[in-house]
């Protein structure tokens, strides 16, 4: 009996957290006109994509002789593939990622982001997991509340994450959601193990405009968000060049390590709209930019 007032407690406090985050969510995916889900990739299915002039090697069966018949050129009908694929997120949940100078904090940001990027790929048919929360890859409007209750749990105890790789499907999609402000290390063996298995897929670094500007100046203390690093300073703006040299170097060698598996990568800002994140992030995963 004692453990009713818990679930209650339990159930209450998600019933709190997961409206709004997921109707967030839902309103920005509803800002993209997608209309009907298209991979635009020819293959077996029952949708229409295109006609194209037929190729030595297509069978008659291929050729649609009403188009052919008023053009002096054979066409073939193409249909689009249909069968879904498998798209794995991870999102960083590090102490580093609550860090805000003003407005959103980073893991909020990452979190909208992820959830929006789940709601268009589930609307268009699409198997969609998290990992690292036991959540496999699967379609259906529950899978949309089982990732948003994991990703409203609570945020892991290390001051920086790492990717993990773990529930990727073959071949399948990954989105890899973080600031990547620890040692990339880590983000090499997840997309080495990614890669391994065929998977292609996307970095996304959220920044806060602090991050990136490093506005700074006098005396400063700098501290990581679990407090595990210290730095005083009576000069700031001395550190200024070097932190964004070194803040280059990082994005660089970020970019450098998606290009060479495939992958793409871009850095958005907490102070910007989340819109041409997302719609960055949909293109990504489909295959272009």
């Amino acid at each position: 009996m004692t453990a009713l007032p818990d679930l209650r407690e339990q159930a209450e406090t998600l019933g709190q957290s997961l409206p709004p985050l997921l109707a967030e969510a839902e309103l920005l995916a509803s800002t993209i006109m997608l209309g009907e889900h298209g991979r635009r990739r020819a293959g077996m299915g029952d949708e229409f994509w295109q006609y194209r002039p037929a190729h030595a090697g297509d069978s008659a069966r291929m050729i649609d002789w009403r188009r052919s018949a008023r053009s002096d050129t054979t066409f073939v009908r193409e249909r689009e593939w249909q069968a879904a694929q498998s798209v794995t997120l991870w999102v960083d949940t590090s102490r580093a990622m609550g860090f805000s100078s003003h407005g959103p904090t980073k893991a909020d940001r990452a979190r909208l982001l992820a959830l929006a990027t789940a709601v268009l790929l589930l609307r268009g048919g699409e198997r969609v997991g998290l990992s690292g929360h036991d959540t496999p890859p699967r379609a259906g409007k529950s899978q949309l509340l089982s990732l948003t209750r994991a990703l409203t749990a609570p945020d892991a105890a290390a001051d920086y994450g790492a990717p993990d790789a773990t529930g990727i499907s073959a071949h399948g999609r990954a989105v890899f959601v973080s600031d990547f402000l620890g040692d990339l290390a880590g983000v090499e063996t997840a997309l080495a193990r990614a890669s391994d298995r065929g998977a292609r897929g996307v970095l996304l670094q959220i920044l806060d405009a602090a991050e990136e500007d490093f506005p700074f100046d006098g005396r400063t203390i700098f501290e990581s968000m679990g407090g595990s690093l210290r730095h005083e300073t009576l000069r700031a703006g001395d550190l200024r060049a070097r932190y964004l040299d070194r803040l280059a170097e990082r994005k660089d060698r970020l970019q450098t390590l998606a290009r060479a598996v495939g992958w793409h990568f871009t850095t958005h800002h907490t102070g910007d709209a989340p819109l041409p994140a997302l719609l960055w992030l949909y293109r990504a995963i489909e295959g272009g930019r």
